[in-house]
């Protein structure tokens, strides 16, 4: 893993190989590679002792031009102004890959949240729906969960906006609980996409996901749904992983027992039904069919993909390869499906939770479910014809000349404003 490459970096080279395929103008892509605006706060909240505690925030609003800033707000140590502006990069191109209506935006909390009680959380959850409050609006910008923040979190935010002002708004934050105005199907979404874009880059190479061996890095939400619905695919979980270290099993890992000793002791390690115990770095390097990063960006540099044994790989986080990793991957015959394809199952049942809200009409879990997979699936079908026709070197720049082209087209349809 590399923690020297900047994501914002990252996204921007990324922007920059896929126009070189495009008829666009210098100066239209330099728009498409920087925020159109972020907000950065301190939040000064008072814990449970009485003492006060200062807190750096962010939000970046970075393309509207094809509909409101849609993305996620994470709770993380790492997180600043260049990892903010690159997620919500990111967001822009994978509304646009897979055709849903929104922007991209991106906010989150330089934070521990395990370092807080849960009233502690609470009270900065609410400070931040406070500054965000002027930003945010069911057709201006929608916030959802992303690492370290879930229905809890969006909760809090949907009831302080309300109160503030003064009105019933769901469709203002997505991922919400159900009794709140959340969707069926959104905790699933995003390992759910993850499977399907994998059963299609197999299906792409004449292979079946049935008979894929699979390792997961990464065991938060979206790792560990994405290793239970390749189970169930007839897929085989070799491995999977958190930030303590990763289990291996070369006859297959229950991926629910293992999400439940999670659940019981914080981590996967030490579970029993694994005969051996990895590190991270060994889980990406291992000979399986198929590899799903799952955890924080540039998991996987240059250095390190000279090393990847895997056959498909399917982001299931954001950024996990870095652009150097990506060229190594490409020599190798490592077919990537990109974040902004993989794990855009997320954002497209915000997208469908959103809706919803809108119409105060709900969906099943099946036919969000139905939805998605058909999304995805011409989402993917659409990657393989621009990745064909422009003969492009791999399917993150197909995605990306797609994903393009789209917020182009929107961008000229506009017309220009003085």
């Amino acid at each position: 893993m590399s923690d020297d490459v900047n994501p914002f970096e990252s996204l921007q080279e990324q922007i920059d190989d896929a126009a070189a395929h495009l008829d666009v103008s210098d100066g239209l892509i330099t728009r498409l590679k920087n925020p159109e605006r972020i907000l950065e706060t301190n939040l000064t909240v008072e814990l449970d002792d009485g003492s006060l505690d200062t807190l750096r925030a962010y939000r970046s609003e970075f393309n509207g031009d094809r509909g409101p800033y849609k993305g996620g707000i994470r709770y993380h140590p790492g997180v600043d102004r260049d990892e903010v502006k690159a997620l919500s990069g990111w967001m822009v191109y994978k509304c646009a890959t897979v055709g849903i209506p929104y922007g991209g935006g991106k906010g989150g909390i330089s934070i521990d949240p395990s370092d807080y009680s849960e009233e502690e959380l609470e009270r900065i959850t609410r400070a931040f729906a406070v500054e965000l409050r002027p930003l945010i609006g069911e057709d201006k910008d929608i916030p959802a969960p992303d690492v370290n923040t879930g229905q809890r979190e969006m909760n809090w935010i949907k009831d302080t906006y309300e109160t503030l002002e003064n009105t019933t708004e769901p469709g203002v934050i997505t991922g919400k609980d159900i009794d709140s105005g959340g969707s069926e199907g959104r905790v699933e979404a995003t390992g759910r996409s993850t499977v399907l874009a994998a059963r299609e880059a197999f299906e792409y190479l004449g292979r079946d996901i049935a008979d894929a061996t699979v390792a997961v890095q990464g065991y938060g939400n979206a790792g560990w749904i994405t290793a239970k619905l390749a189970d169930e695919m007839g897929a085989t979980v070799v491995s999977v992983s958190d930030s303590s270290g990763g289990i291996y099993d070369e006859d297959g890992i229950d991926p629910v027992a293992a999400k439940d000793h999670k659940r019981e002791t914080g981590s996967v390690v030490g579970f029993h039904g694994a005969t051996e115990e990895i590190s991270n770095d060994d889980l990406l390097t291992l000979d399986v069919d198929l590899l799903v990063p799952a955890a924080l960006e540039n998991a996987i540099d240059a250095d390190l993909a000279e090393d990847v044994s895997a056959d498909v790989i399917s982001e299931a986080a954001n950024g996990p390869l870095t652009p150097d990793a990506d060229d190594v991957l490409v020599d190798e015959d490592v077919l990537v499906v990109p974040d902004i394809l993989a794990n855009a199952g997320g954002v497209t049942v915000s997208y469908f939770e959103w809706v919803q809200n809108r119409q105060r009409f709900y969906w099943s879990e099946e036919k969000v479910n139905d939805e998605l997979e058909t999304i995805i699936v011409d989402a993917f079908d659409d990657l393989v014809e621009a990745y064909e026709t422009h003969d492009l070197p791999n399917f993150r720049t197909a995605a990306y000349v797609v994903a393009i082209q789209r917020v182009v087209d929107a961008y000229d349809q506009a017309g220009t404003w003085p």
